[in-house]
């Protein structure tokens, strides 16, 4: 049966240990692990006490280790040095401050948000590297809970404590047409004079189609929906082909701008996104998770 290790016997006793055995005086130690001469004695003093054998022997003033003291620092080093790579690789399996970082982020954000804050994070951290996940608002949150990604740029969730978010930039949605539509030559779009239109969407759990009903539901119909797409280009797509018109985000008027007309809500049914980097707050001291908080506050007035 292994022996039971003293309650009096902890890992930063032997860091005081390895300390004063290093520098050779309580005052030097003190020193080099910034707290008092009186504090690092009765570190050294508890040791003796849990291993219940002397270490020192008391000359005046001042302690010299003795052959069990130097073989116990032989030891420390080793637990110690073991007990740190125990806890960086257990760091990297969470995610935490690992030489990569997991970002979720909506199909739409990829045309210039991301690429803004990976050359960002380069410059901030070139050692870590960036890998990307898409998907949509409700995918992006499970995978945040699960651990799949790290941060995740989305839609702000609604009822998630759990959620630490920090706002990028409110995007307006708009209506969306094929180029040359009867709906051309308008300012502005009532959405209750289109009830014979047909349309295009994205599919439930995507931040967009949230508010594509949300605008439907204040027109007073239920759009005719001929087809939805899992992913934003793939909608443009469908839109620019004469399929069916849909409501868009601002942030994708530069990706087709010769094939799509974006056409602005009247004010009743003006939506808008709020889009953020979101994480869990259990991990708000992850290091790459501040440094890309920092790159995002820094990049904030230049996103969307």
């Amino acid at each position: 049966m292994p022996v039971r290790i003293d309650e009096e016997i902890t890992f930063r006793r032997l860091e005081v240990l390895l300390a004063f055995m290093e520098t050779g005086s309580l005052s030097r130690a003190a020193e080099k692990l910034e707290t008092s001469s009186v504090s690092v004695h009765r570190a050294l003093h508890s040791l003796e006490a849990g291993l219940r054998c002397a270490l020192f022997r008391n000359e005046g003033r001042n302690l010299h280790p003795n052959d069990a003291a130097h073989a116990l620092a032989d030891v420390a080093r080793e637990v110690l040095g073991t007990m740190a790579e125990g806890i960086r690789s257990t760091r990297e399996v969470a995610g935490y401050s690992a030489d990569r970082i997991r970002i979720g982020s909506l199909y739409s954000l990829t045309h210039h948000t991301i690429p803004a804050l990976v050359m960002a994070m380069k410059v901030r951290k070139p050692e870590v590297q960036t890998e990307l996940v898409l998907g949509s608002n409700a995918d992006l949150l499970q995978k945040l809970r699960d651990g799949s990604v790290d941060a995740a740029l989305m839609g702000t969730p609604e009822g998630a404590p759990d959620v630490e978010s920090e706002p990028l930039f409110v995007d307006d949605i708009f209506f969306a047409a094929p180029a040359g539509s009867r709906y051309a030559a308008l300012d502005q779009i009532d959405l209750a004079t289109c009830a014979d239109e047909s349309f295009v969407t994205l599919s439930e759990g995507f931040v967009t189609y949230s508010g594509f009903v949300d605008s439907f539901r204040v027109a007073g119909f239920t759009p005719n929906v001929v087809m939805k797409t899992g992913d934003i280009f793939s909608l443009m797509n469908l839109v620019s082909g004469g399929v069916g018109c849909t409501l868009l985000p601002g942030r994708v008027r530069g990706v087709m701008p010769q094939e799509i007309q974006f056409i602005p809500l009247q004010p009743k049914y003006l939506m808008r996104q709020t889009i953020g980097l979101h994480f869990l707050r259990s991990r708000e001291r992850d290091p790459n998770l501040l440094a890309l908080l920092t790159v995002c506050r820094l990049a904030r007035t230049k996103l969307g």
